[in-house]
């Protein structure tokens, strides 16, 4: 492997094309303002390094990045790329991760609008977001101890697993399919409406008008906090452990809660059981 030390590169595509390389105390800056320093790589690790300019990943083949700084001048910087690693690195520029696959992130921190889009096979654990529709459309998502702000969350991904993790997002998991939520606590307005086969468990929920509209729902030993119209027109089972604002029009399924302050039915298809504990 070749090894790049203690350089500055600012012209466009610096690196090109390069094969087996470590690029360690580099900085991808300067008045030159090239683009894509790194596209069309393979095997390339990079270490302690600056990128303040577009695009530097794309169609690259085998990347680590280690403990390292994107700026927010960074724009795009992985896209169509596999088989990645990101360890201890600051991700501050837009759309900083798409249409990428096999990746693995630990210990990161994101600012990142439209972080994730399209991705497949993401591991993500101990990492920070601040984003804006936040890994949409993307599949096979593993996540564990993840901390993410931001709105429009985590919509029509698909076969994931997410644990121990905090998220206060509006509009997350919107038309999401097949996902399990576990020891989570999951904070925003109107949560996973229209999605499928969603299941939370040990989850705490916040927010007004949750899980509407859903098919194959299940929450299991989850508290409920500042949640009215919870379940209009969903099919669910449910064990809560906390009280419910309200309850409105689930269409079919049983839900178990300790009180609830309203029950809602004003629909003639709004069949499913609401037990309330000790009643």
């Amino acid at each position: 492997m070749t090894t790049v030390e203690n350089k500055t590169f600012d012209e466009e595509r610096a690196l090109y094309g390069s094969k087996s390389v470590l690029v360690k105390n580099c900085a991808f800056d300067g008045p030159a303002d090239g683009e894509s320093a790194f596209k069309e790589c393979s095997d390339i690790s990079v270490e302690n390094c600056l990128f303040n300019l577009r695009y530097p990943f794309w169609h690259d083949h085998g990347l680590t990045i280690k403990n390292s700084k994107m700026t927010e001048l960074c724009r795009a910087a992985l896209w169509y790329s596999d088989k990645i690693e990101i360890f201890n690195t600051e991700l501050h520029g837009i759309k900083a991760l798409r249409e990428c696959s096999q990746v693995s992130m630990k210990n990161c921190d994101i600012i990142s609008m439209e972080f994730g889009w399209s991705v497949n096979e993401l591991k993500m654990e101990n990492c920070t977001a601040e984003s804006e529709y936040f890994m949409m459309r993307s599949r096979d998502l593993t996540f564990k101890n993840v901390h993410m702000k931001g709105k429009y969350s985590f919509q029509y991904i698909e076969n994931s697993v997410f644990e121990n993790c905090e998220f206060d997002t509006k509009d997350a998991f919107w038309h999401a399919k097949n996902i399990v939520i576990r020891n989570s606590v999951v904070k925003g307005e109107y949560l996973a409406w229209y999605c499928e086969n969603v299941t939370f468990e040990n989850c705490k929920i916040i927010g007004t008008q949750p899980l509407c509209y859903c098919k194959g729902l299940k929450l299991i030993d989850c508290e409920m906090i500042d949640c009215d119209l919870a379940f209009e027109r969903s099919e669910v089972q449910a064990s809560i452990t906390s009280e419910v604002i309200s309850i409105k029009n689930p269409l079919c399924g049983i839900i178990t809660v300790p009180a609830v302050g309203e029950i809602i039915r004003d629909i003639p298809q709004a069949k499913g059981e609401i037990i309330v504990n000790g009643k």
